[in-house]
């Protein structure tokens, strides 16, 4: 999954970040860099809509964390994706 809001959702999981740390997270766990424009955009998005909310600076950076409705997004997509990832592996058994 690329998606830059579920794998923003997915960094944030784990604990508030800012938008340097998320890109680094990303990367790390997902295999994809984010740029700026990207990632930012993304963020803009997923506050407008609640699903994540913006914490004090810090040294001139804006953390974000998950929202509570930005938790159930987020396990709601998981469930999801679990779900068809079962599906699919249940039917390469037949292949």
């Amino acid at each position: 999954m690329t998606d830059p809001g579920f794998l923003v959702l997915a960094s944030l999981a784990d604990g508030e970040k800012h938008g340097y740390a998320m890109m680094e997270d990303i990367q790390k766990f997902a295999g994809v860099r984010l740029g700026p424009g990207t990632l930012y955009g993304a963020i803009t998005r997923l506050e407008e809509r609640g699903l994540i909310r913006p914490g004090p600076y810090r040294d001139r950076r804006q953390p974000y964390q998950l929202s509570a409705l930005g938790k159930r997004r987020l396990e709601e997509q998981l469930a999801g994706m679990d779900a068809l990832v079962r599906t699919a592996m249940r039917r390469l058994k037949h292949a």
